[in-house]
């Protein structure tokens, strides 16, 4: 059991990041389940029939709080960039991501193949996670740009995870070379935009940019 003990006066949204980091070593050999449920809150010190009402929803948002969770942790390893290119900023970004998950990957995997079965909820994971970025990264676009910039990094996120979990390359870089690649196209598009028309109707709508988003994401 961890040194974290029962808080009486905690909610369901306080306690349900601290259960996550603690069913994360339990999910790779019992999956997204009540069991590792059980065994988180064992290790966190937290009553099990509260652990039971933290995610009535089951595995699904029991994946969707484990992407909440890693965005936070990422966001808190993302001090003191500033001084960095944006472009250094983002793969810094991503690549922490990966990096603090390296030690779960299988937890990582097993969330793949929830999401694998909730599409929108896949999407929505995907958005979140590459706001988080951007925000970290010091974004501040309010326009039409701020809906591109997401969904385009959302792809390049989601794609490098998939590329991440097949990897086997020594310290994984093979990984880092494709997600250089794909954050390349990101600074392409980031220079030619400005000479695409200003016309709405020629603009993809953010529903065409969403639908894009393909892949499980966490």
């Amino acid at each position: 059991m961890t040194d974290e003990i029962a808080r009486p006066d905690e909610t369901l949204d306080e306690i349900r990041p601290r259960l996550i980091a603690a069913m994360i070593p339990h999910v790779a050999f019992d999956g997204w389940t009540a069991v590792s449920v059980a065994a988180g809150a064992a290790d966190a010190g937290i009553d099990p029939d509260v652990a039971h009402l933290v995610f009535p929803r089951g595995a699904a948002q029991m994946v969707d709080a484990y992407t909440a969770y890693a965005n936070t942790r990422m966001t808190a390893a993302l001090t003191g960039i500033g001084n960095m290119k944006v472009r250094e900023r983002i793969v810094f970004a991503v690549r922490t991501r990966f990096e603090q998950a390296e030690g779960e990957r299988e937890t990582v995997r097993r969330a793949v193949a929830i999401f694998a079965l909730h599409p929108a909820l896949s999407a929505k994971s995907t958005w979140r996670t590459a706001d988080a970025i951007w925000h970290a990264c010091g974004d501040t676009a309010t326009d039409f740009n701020h809906y591109s910039k997401r969904a385009i990094l959302g792809g390049v996120y989601a794609a490098t995870l998939l590329y991440w979990l097949a990897d086997e390359s020594d310290g994984r870089a093979d990984t880092w070379g494709f997600l250089d690649r794909r954050i390349a196209g990101i600074m392409s598009f980031e220079k030619t935009k400005a000479r695409l028309t200003s016309g709405s109707g020629n603009r993809p709508s953010i529903a065409q940019i969403l639908g894009r988003l393909r892949y499980p994401a966490v």
